[in-house]
C-alpha cells in the first residue's frame, strides 16, 4: 500500500472505482474503430470448443451474465444474432475479439487498487476482478470458436459446392 488513506476513503475508491474502471473501458471500446478487432478467420478445432462446454460447462451459464455490448447507444449487443449472414457473423467474431480486449485491460488495471489497499484487499480486489471478468473472457472466446466455425464451414461449402 503506497498510499495512506481513511477507510472511507479507500471504501469509496473501490465501490467507486471498479464500477467506473469497467463502465470506462466499456464505452472506450465501443467507440473504438471495429478494423482494430478484425482478424483472418482461422478455422477452429471442434475439440477446443467442446473442452469449453465439458469442461467449463459454458453452455450452462453463458446465458445468465449481462450482455455490456447493449449498454451503450454505439455498443454491438451480443446477447443473439443480429442474422445468419457471413457479414454478420463476421461483425459477430469481431465485436467477440473487442470484448475480450476490453475484459483483459480491466484485469490488467487490476494492480491500480494496490496503491490504496492494505494487502489483504488486495488479495479481494483480485478475487473479484478475476470473477468479474475471467467468465466473459471465456464466453468471447466459445462464441467465437462458435461462429468462425459456422464461416469456416460455410467457405468450405462454397468452395466445394
Amino acid at each position: 500500500m503506497l498510499l495512506e488513506l481513511p477507510v472511507l476513503w479507500v471504501i469509496a475508491l473501490n465501490s467507486a472505482g471498479i464500477p467506473v474502471l469497467q463502465m470506462g473501458l466499456a464505452w472506450l471500446f465501443t467507440h473504438l474503430p471495429a478494423g482494430w478487432f478484425e482478424r483472418p478467420l482461422q478455422s477452429p478445432a471442434p475439440a477446443r470448443r467442446r473442452r469449453y462446454e465439458s469442461l467449463l460447462l459454458v453452455k450452462r451459464w453463458k446465458d445468465l451474465l449481462p450482455d455490456g455490448g447493449s449498454w451503450f447507444r454505439s455498443g454491438y449487443a451480443k446477447s443473439r444474432l443480429h442474422s445468419r449472414q457471413s457479414g454478420d457473423l463476421r461483425r459477430f467474431v469481431t465485436e467477440t475479439r473487442r470484448g475480450e480486449v476490453c475484459h483483459w485491460l480491466a484485469l490488467a488495471f487490476t494492480p491500480l487498487f494496490f496503491l490504496w489497499n492494505p494487502p489483504w484487499a488486495c488479495i479481494v480486489i483480485t478475487v473479484a476482478m478475476l470473477a468479474l471478468n475471467l467468465p466473459c473472457i471465456i464466453i468471447q472466446r466459445y462464441n467465437r470458436l462458435r461462429f468462425s466455425g459456422a464461416l469456416a464451414k460455410r467457405g468450405s461449402q462454397q468452395r466445394t459446392g
